[in-house]
């Protein structure tokens, strides 16, 4: 092993002997630093790009070069440079840019010149998308974001000093939030196929940083790269094939670059609220390409979340027919709530190889490689390597953040970062139990070898769990959790459930342990989840509860519609659940049920209209069948999968990160006979495929289609029907998963086959971008229809169009339900949709259901 390190060290210093370093700065004529200008080695792609403060330095083999420094809106330069292995020093001032306007006569009423420019580039616009069908590059990434200002509260939760410190700012709570850099190889195989190789990578405090490359292509019609997460639209492209109906230009200028002369073209959007670029682009003169790209995008044109993005890019030759982009910087900033963050990332592209000769098999479904050793680089190597000098403020992050994580490490084991955790924790209060939204929370902390653990002890609180409907009557549930950290990353989760219902005096109490760990099934991770369960409980007849508490109280207490219809059962369950690397899932399970019928033991509401009475608690729409007391034995199967997964491979695993095709779902039911006195006896199955399509401009269309039905009914009780997620009240938000107008059971079945659809397409500013008002509050139109197909008596279809994004969560939408023996039914729906209002998702446990 000595021996090893000797020759490395050898090989290291040998390597170093042969290059140089050119270190300099870049100003103009008034001496003012250029950030983020280009410095590369003429006829090359190999160079670097100037930091916020105007610095570069460039690794150099010992030579005779021309360094080429260029920067948008100011002449290029060049300097002769011969290279041995001494340092040197290397200044440019650059001169803006005498720009000339073309001799072109425009009559009254005639077009500006740039109109003729951007039409030579809109024809040539595929031929240069698709000149290279493949290459590789290297990719360097720096990316970095800086709080500027913070409130002193968020949510209603203060954010103190600690916090601040956390997060790794100063005492005036500005600073470096985020900080990473990387170098990547990528490989591009047109029109899909992408490939990157994390050769190194490093994060202030720890990290995988950001190391996927943000390859922004203007040949596109439609922008997605970058911008896409922020307005799912993407943006149109000022040489896209439509681009004249979106956009004005106006010719500034030409100058000339190497004996070709560019055009700087200002671009304008015709329309605010539309996904448009507004700034120059340059475009050359005969052979009409991309020379270089200033353009930003606004929350006047759909950008959502940040208030400004701001991308430049400078195209250099990489041979006499191909130009590739050769520096690309992106800037960010977000004003919300208080918060006031900068951010920009740079992408310094070189070594470009256009014949790389990949192999058949080269591209697979493994889209980015971590190298076994991307995270244990030294620091001679970062400094070596780099191509963009970090500003000292990010040297002093770096050096700060990766002292204090390497400490933590050193003391992850230690009685002092045990007892500085204990320490820190807050002690539970009283209201956290009683009211609080988030509950109480308190962790247990231990030492283990392998550092500081804790177990977990939560409760929800009381008020958050107070339910009132008319079988219990008001009911005080107590829902405590205790979540243990085991040895090898297993998970031991202890649920108990107490509740009691003061009208009925009924104490249900039950409780689940559920066992995870992580597992490898033929070498691939994955993860094993055992649970078990066992009591009495309170159960809703449809399992997946189309009635939510909240909601049930508000209008049984005001409008006595007592929706909720519920049974008592005693159980026991065991169930199985693998979720392999792939994302797929298997699941099994075995439950028994002592099912037991309820009846209504209070009528108090505040409605005193002695017109309207409660309904029994036995669903009025099965009024025909009989629920009596039951046992049920059923076993469970269930496997969904997404084909075409594509992955993220870490040195020791692979993630999933998603795929082009929909999510398929198999599941299969069996109610066993005669075993524990089980009256089961049926075959029930159920298939469905679900996805969610962007269609960029045209919006996102989302569907879920399903089939199922019963090869065998014999016995079969209320709980184990056919269910159809329906929806009586003024709320609803299992979009995709209900009809939004229809009774609870009336359609409840135990037919041989069923069919159901649930389709929705969201506009995302498609046409309400331009209605007055509309376009400025950024609400959006969302359309769909839902159906099922039992037989000629049980069938249902509704359409409804509605708005979402009001308020960046609320959804709006007017529906009309038609059911082939009833009237058409007419109604408005309030729910989550839109920017954030997609996140929210019903409160349902998936361990103790």
């Amino acid at each position: 092993m000595p021996r090893l390190l000797l020759t490395l060290v050898l090989l290291t210093i040998f390597h170093y002997s042969q290059a140089g370093i050119i270190r300099g700065k870049v100003t103009n004529d008034k001496n003012d630093a250029l950030p983020f200008a280009s410095v590369f080695i003429k006829g090359t792609t190999n160079g670097t790009t100037t930091n916020a403060a105007g610095q570069f330095h460039l690794d150099v083999p010992a030579g005779n070069y021309t360094l080429v420094c260029q920067y948008m809106g100011y002449k290029k330069s060049e300097q002769q440079v011969t290279m041995t292995a001494e340092d040197q020093v290397i200044n440019f001032t650059l001169s803006p840019l005498s720009l000339q306007i073309k001799e072109v006569i425009v009559k009254s009423g005639g077009e500006d010149p740039a109109y003729a420019i951007i039409r030579q580039a809109i024809r040539k616009r595929s031929f240069y998308l698709d000149q290279v069908k493949e290459y590789t590059c290297n990719d360097y990434i720096k990316g970095v974001f800086k709080m500027r200002d913070m409130p002193g509260s968020f949510l209603g939760k203060k954010i103190g000093a600690q916090d601040v410190e956390e997060m790794g700012l100063d005492s005036s709570r500005t600073g470096v939030l985020f900080l990473s850099e990387s170098m990547t190889k990528v490989a591009v195989r047109r029109p899909d196929d992408v490939k990157v190789e994390v050769l190194s990578a490093r994060q202030s405090g720890g990290g995988f940083g950001f190391s996927f490359p943000a390859f922004i292509d203007f040949y596109e019609n439609n922008v997605t790269a970058m911008v896409s997460q922020f307005s799912k639209r993407g943006y149109i492209s000022p040489i896209s094939e439509n681009a004249l109906f979106y956009y004005k230009y106006r010719l500034e200028g030409v100058f000339q670059d190497d004996g070709k002369t560019v055009n700087k073209i200002k671009v304008i959007p015709r329309r605010k609220y539309e996904p448009l670029f507004s700034g120059y682009i340059f475009i050359t003169d005969n052979d009409w390409r991309i020379h270089s790209v200033d353009l930003m995008v606004t929350q006047e044109y759909q950008l959502e979340i940040m208030d400004t993005l701001h991308i430049t890019q400078i195209h250099v030759p990489v041979n006499a027919d191909v130009w590739r982009t050769k520096d690309q910087v992106i800037n960010v900033t977000i004003k919300q709530f208080g918060f006031n963050v900068a951010g920009s990332f740079v992408n310094v592209y070189s070594n470009y190889n256009l014949n790389p000769g990949f192999s058949k098999k080269y591209f697979d479904r493994t889209i980015m490689r971590y190298d076994t050793a991307f995270d244990s680089k030294e620091l001679a190597y970062w400094d070596s390597i780099r191509p963009v000098p970090l500003e000292p403020e990010e040297l002093t992050d770096f050096r700060k953040k990766d002292s204090i994580a390497i400490a933590r490490k050193d003391s992850a084991r230690s009685q002092w970062r045990l007892d500085t955790l204990k320490a820190r924790q807050s002690p539970v209060k009283p209201g956290q139990i009683l009211y609080s939204l988030g509950g109480a929370e308190h962790n247990f902390y231990f030492r283990r070898d392998t550092g500081i653990y804790a177990h977990v002890l939560s409760m929800k609180s009381l008020l958050s769990q107070m339910e009132y409907n008319t079988v219990e009557g008001v009911v005080l549930s107590v829902e405590p959790e205790v979540n243990f950290s085991l040895p090898g990353n297993q998970q031991l989760r202890v649920i108990p459930r107490f509740r009691y219902g003061f009208s009925n005096g009924h104490l249900n109490a039950y409780t689940f342990v559920s066992w995870g760990k992580e597992a490898r099934l033929a070498g691939r991770h994955g993860y094993n989840t055992w649970t078990a369960g066992g009591g009495k409980r309170v159960s809703q007849f449809n399992r997946d509860n189309p009635v939510s508490p909240i909601a049930n109280i508000f209008y049984t207490l005001l409008f006595k519609d007592n929706y909720m219809k519920l049974y008592e059962n005693w159980f026991g369950e065991l169930r199985f659940r693998r979720r392999f690397q792939s994302s797929a899932v298997i699941s099994a399970g075995l439950s028994y049920e002592d099912r037991i019928p309820l009846q209504n033991t209070t009528d108090f509401s505040f409605r005193k209209d002695s017109s309207k009475q409660l309904l029994p608690n036995h669903p009025y729409e099965l009024a025909g069948v009989p629920f009596e007391r039951n046992q049920a034995l059923v076993l469970n199967l269930a496997f969904s999968f997404q084909p075409g997964q594509r992955f993220i491979e870490l040195p020791d695993r692979k993630v999933a990160i998603g795929s082009k095709y929909p999510v398929f779902r198999i599941a299969y039911s069996k109610g066993i006979p005669k075993i524990a006195g089980s009256d089961a006896d049926f075959d029930k199955w159920n298939v469905e495929v679900k996805d969610n399509i962007n269609l960029r401009l045209l919006g996102e269309f989302k569907y879920r289609f399903g089939a199922g039905g019963f090869l065998n009914s014999k016995q079969v009780d209320i709980p184990d029907y056919q269910h159809f997620n329906g929806n009586q009240m003024f709320y609803n938000i299992k979009y995709l998963n209900s009809f939004q107008l229809a009774p609870y059971y009336r359609y409840s079945n135990t037919a041989a086959v069923f069919g159901a659809a649930n389709v929705e397409h969201h506009f995302n500013g498609l046409l309400t971008n331009k209605i007055p008002l509309f376009n400025r509050l950024k609400w959006n139109l969302v359309a769909g229809s839902n159906a099922f197909y039992v037989n000629r008596d049980n069938n249902y279809v509704e359409v409804f169009a509605g708005l979402e994004n009001i308020l960046k969560v609320i959804r709006v939408d007017v529906i009309a339900g038609y059911q082939s023996k009833e009237d058409t039914r007419i109604g408005v729906r309030v729910g989550f949709g839109g920017l954030f209002g997609g996140f929210i998702r019903p409160q349902q446990d998936d361990i103790a259901q």
